[in-house]
């Protein structure tokens, strides 16, 4: 698996070469070119015709996606006789201007290569440079590639001082709150893998754009690369629209996106829910260190997510992460890159087809949250069995108390909450051997009952997983003495 990163890595010993048919490497990408353009007229064509003629081994096909956001200075005319005699050029306009921003989100909406690019239409950037931004893609497993006029290079043309100093102010704040070492975060030329790219929600209209995106890839996560390039700057009196006044926005944007978490649209897995329980650290780490003692040495993870116990429990013999969200599958292979023990693959724990080739490979399946997701509850149950070697152990965490079943569980599509008995009975019907069950999460329970059976809630509320944050260290301590069963039941169970 893990597709163009194999190469990275050192062989796997011969049983994980049998668990995981290696992926062809990829060293061409399918490009998407998002242009906004707004009042170029003299500069539109221009900029066009260098990025059609475009040409590098490393891009397989080119489509260009231009918006026009409603110029008004006969740019619209001058972008319709270039679309009309070149066929990779996508032609898209707004009825009324709303910027930068509004008119990327257009843009990508209809992107359909393995990388977008943003370029501008200005003639400020040299499509030359594109090539050298998608190298890591090939080479490094990366999320995303900035292009930076800051990098060392051969040569450096001298810039406007007063521009590069608040776009260096910018940089340096915005480095602070997202922990990255970027050296120019207002550049243009950010090119995103397509799918990650399109499952993050843009909000921003005008040229907060580049804080947002680069905000909202440092919370997913994202493999962030730079990469030099070249740079033509142009004068405010040849039309450079970015000015002091986006400077002065981007100031109080950067505090806005560093206290949200708005970093996954809506989707049918429910990232947007599920990335704030990813966000409870501690609480993580009490599951994890709960659910050590019983993992092994050979583990197949169902329902990794973006790793939050992977990164526990390696590194491993071998360990295999798997999921069904392909979000959280692109962030685990570039995790894996550089882990040879590390593998990923797409499993869905209730279609046995997805267990070909893994029979009686694993001491250890670990299923967390999962379970109570599936349709067919023996199904799951069977296939997980399969997979683990004659006294192997399933490490199982469900959620209990069907009296407590509300609005959280049907936004998170739970088929049911489990009681002892239930759990229990479902995996002795499929062969296990239970070793044992025991409550986990006693002092959850109270703040579940209030937000999906009394208040209703369809989200987690962001003030009770602060609070959950704060005081874990204590509960976690008192856990045990609260007079009721946990929010969860994790069960131990041996193939037999």
């Amino acid at each position: 698996m893990n597709s163009q990163y194999e190469s990275l890595i050192p062989t796997l010993p011969a049983m994980a070469d049998t668990l995981i048919q290696e992926e062809p490497l990829h060293t061409s990408f399918s490009l998407s070119v998002l242009v906004p353009v707004y009042n170029e007229r003299y500069l539109a064509e221009a900029s066009l015709r260098r990025l059609l003629a475009l040409k590098d081994d490393i891009i397989h096909s080119l489509e260009v996606i231009v918006v026009d956001d409603c110029s008004t200075d006969g740019s619209w005319e001058i972008l319709q006789r270039v679309a009309q005699d070149e066929e990779r050029v996508v032609l898209l306009r707004h009825e009324r201007n709303m910027g930068k921003g509004a008119a990327l989100r257009t843009a990508l909406a209809h992107a359909t290569g393995d990388i977008s690019i943003v370029h501008d239409a200005d003639l400020e950037y040299n499509p030359a440079d594109i090539p050298s931004l998608l190298r890591p893609f090939a080479t490094e497993a990366a999320d995303a590639v900035f292009g930076s006029r800051y990098l060392s290079t051969h040569y450096r043309r001298a810039l406007m001082f007063r521009h590069t100093l608040s776009n260096k102010a910018l940089t340096f704040v915005a480095n602070i709150f997202t922990d990255l070492n970027l050296s120019d975060i207002e550049t243009c030329y950010k090119a995103i893998r397509t799918p990650l790219f399109q499952s993050i929600p843009l909000r921003q209209n005008d040229f907060r754009f580049e804080i947002e995106i680069a905000f909202k890839l440092a919370k997913r996560r994202a493999r962030i690369f730079e990469a030099p390039i070249s740079y033509l700057a142009r004068s405010y009196q040849e039309g450079k629209k970015i000015g002091g006044k986006d400077a002065l926005l981007a100031f109080p944007a950067i505090l806005h996106l560093w206290l949200i978490d708005d970093i996954y649209k809506e989707d049918e897995y429910g990232s947007h829910i599920l990335v704030s329980l990813e966000k409870a650290r501690r609480f993580n780490l009490w599951m994890g260190q709960t659910l050590a003692p019983y993992v092994g040495d050979r583990v197949l993870e169902i329902g990794a997510g973006i790793g939050t116990l992977t990164s526990q429990f390696i590194p491993r013999e071998f360990y295999l992460a798997s999921d069904i969200n392909p979000s959280y599958l692109s962030y685990l292979r570039g995790y894996s890159v550089g882990k040879p023990y590390l593998r990923v693959r797409h499993i869905d724990a209730g279609v046995p087809s997805d267990f070909v080739g893994l029979e009686e490979k694993f001491d250890t399946v670990l299923m967390v949250n999962v379970l109570e997701h599936v349709p067919d509850e023996q199904m799951t149950l069977r296939n997980i069995r399969s997979s683990l070697m004659p006294g192997g152990r399933a490490v199982i965490l469900v959620p209990q108390h069907p009296e407590l079943y509300g609005t959280l569980d049907r936004v998170l599509e739970h088929r049911e909450r489990y009681t002892r008995k239930s759990l229990q009975q479902g995996l002795e019907r499929a062969g296990f051997r239970v070793e044992k069950i025991f409550d986990f999460n006693r002092f959850s329970v109270p703040g579940w009952w209030l937000s999906g059976k009394v208040l209703k809630r369809k989200t987690f509320s962001r003030a009770q997983l602060k609070v959950l944050q704060i005081t874990m260290p204590v509960l976690r301590r008192v856990d045990g003495v609260f007079p009721w069963g946990g929010l969860s039941l994790i069960a131990v169970a041996t193939k037999n």
